[in-house]
């Protein structure tokens, strides 16, 4: 940290602190490597076609990516007192681009696969960077603009991945997926280099090799495992073979952070009744979400019988106005507080998830639109002011195990959100055809997904009513080392 900073305790607060560059070379690297995140999903059959590859090989180009975001994150936290914000952020970049140039060179499919995993590498440390420097930079009461404007890149760059992957597919080929990125990381590792300063204090804290290696396993192990459950269902000896080996390897994991003096993810973040606050909000939003980009497209091209491009295109409308008022909810949040924001929004959310679990085959293609748009807009209320003022409790110290706990919490979430909902879905469907006299008529299959999806948003609607309550127990937080002059605002 430069001398002309050091009598500000934000660098925000410093007229002479130039901001701007700071939150664009951020920005900039984070939404293209997020944006890839979805870019492939659209291409899946094409790789199938081109490699000559099964479904459930080509399926490690999103559990493969999901994976290694799980084992490296966790490992986020030492990383980042272990090097300054330029070597991390441009070392992170520098790794995705490598992936992405291997990925877009590809003459075999296991070839692709390494690029994409490494491209994986790079995006799961990129977040906790970001989220981390943030709050260094800017105080609490700025935080929620901050976070809204990451919120707008981290809903804004899924919601027109598949999008704009279906026109680059189609008009110019899989491996452009790759080629357009590249030209807009390496602009991000040059302005980067040129505008990103050191916000972070370096302390290189002693790295316990055992708390890696049971991370990697537990994390790895259990996205794996819920990763699998949606394909081969959670009775499979595959599936809770390695759910259970996670939960064990995260158990003892968890245990041993506690008695290390300089833990590799400090999870004493969960002392601070707000940070827990907003970690269970985050799950509650990430299933919820889930209940609705996973399934509804099931439902809309299965029931409704609408294209897979429809049924992307009824969708885009909410995800994109969901990024684009990420900032205005992060500004109120910052006006207003969280309480003012999460009470209405998480009973909208409820509302909303009831009415989506009376979906039928004559639901027209509107009622979907406007039910999204309203679900999108309760999330953009809820999940970004739920993670920034959980961050906003914890002392500096904590800032980079908070953002990594955080970050590790979405692949997991994410892992565990599609596998049940999925399975919920065909275990249903299962059941009403076994007693179903015409199993294989259309119209019997068609009913048997109605049911499915009307139980998992019932399913979604009850743990949508578990938020409800968290509302009403929010608080403004406060950071626990800065003085207590600042009164919780209710």
């Amino acid at each position: 940290m430069s001398k002309n900073n050091s009598n500000y305790e934000y660098l925000a607060e410093n007229p002479e602190f130039k901001v701007m560059p700071i939150m664009l070379s951020l920005i900039i690297g984070a939404f293209f490597a997020i944006l890839n995140e979805t870019l492939l999903n659209i291409a899946l059959t094409t790789l199938m076609k081109e490699f000559h590859i099964s479904l459930t090989t080509v399926q490690w180009m999103a559990t493969g990516f999901l994976l290694v975001m799980g084992i490296v994150i966790p490992a986020s936290a030492v990383l980042l007192q272990w090097f300054t914000t330029r070597q991390l952020f441009l070392g992170t970049m520098i790794v995705f681009t490598m992936g992405t140039t291997i990925a877009a060179i590809a003459p075999t499919f296991p070839v692709l696969l390494v690029g994409r995993l490494i491209q994986a590498a790079g995006t799961g440390l990129l977040m906790p960077v970001i989220f981390n420097v943030f709050l260094l930079v800017f105080p609490p009461h700025r935080r929620g603009k901050v976070m809204g404007l990451v919120g707008l890149v981290i809903m804004f760059a899924p919601a027109i991945g598949p999008t704009l992957s279906g026109i680059i597919v189609e008009y110019l080929g899989w491996r452009f997926l790759f080629i357009t990125v590249i030209p807009f990381a390496v602009f991000s590792i040059i302005f980067a280099y040129k505008y990103l300063v050191n916000v972070s204090e370096v302390t290189k804290p002693k790295v316990d090799i055992l708390s890696l290696v049971f991370s990697t396993i537990g994390f790895g192990s259990l996205v794996y495992g819920f990763s699998s459950a949606g394909e081969k269902g959670f009775l499979s000896a595959d599936v809770y073979s390695f759910i259970i080996v996670g939960v064990i390897g995260i158990s003892i994991f968890s245990i041993r952070q506690f008695k290390l003096e300089e833990p590799v993810l400090d999870l004493r973040v969960f002392k601070y009744p707000m940070f827990t606050h907003g970690m269970l909000m985050f799950l509650i939003i990430i299933m919820t979400m889930f209940a609705s980009e996973i399934i509804l497209p099931i439902f809309m091209q299965g029931a409704l019988a609408y294209s897979a491009a429809k049924a992307g295109m009824l969708l885009l409308p909410g995800s994109i106005i969901n990024g684009l008022m990420s900032p205005l909810m992060g500004h109120l949040f910052d006006k207003f507080g969280p309480r003012v924001m999460m009470i209405p929004a998480t009973l909208i959310l409820s509302s909303t998830m009831y009415m989506m679990s009376r979906l039928n085959a004559n639901t027209e293609a509107w009622m979907i639109i406007v039910g999204y748009i309203i679900l999108m807009l309760t999330v953009s209320a809820i999940m970004m002011p739920a993670e920034t003022n959980g961050l906003n409790q914890l002392p500096k110290r904590l800032y980079p195990h908070g953002t990594s706990v955080m970050s590790t919490l979405q692949p997991v979430a994410g892992s565990i959100g599609v596998s049940v909902f999925i399975s919920i879905l065909n275990a249903r469907q299962s059941h009403y055809l076994s007693q179903s006299p015409t199993p294989n008529d259309p119209q019997a299959v068609n009913e048997a997904m109605i049911l499915g999806v009307e139980l998992v948003y019932f399913i979604a609607f009850a743990i949508s009513v578990i938020a409800v309550i968290l509302a009403f127990l929010v608080y403004r937080a406060v950071p626990r080392e800065q003085p207590q002059e600042v009164k919780q605002q209710l």
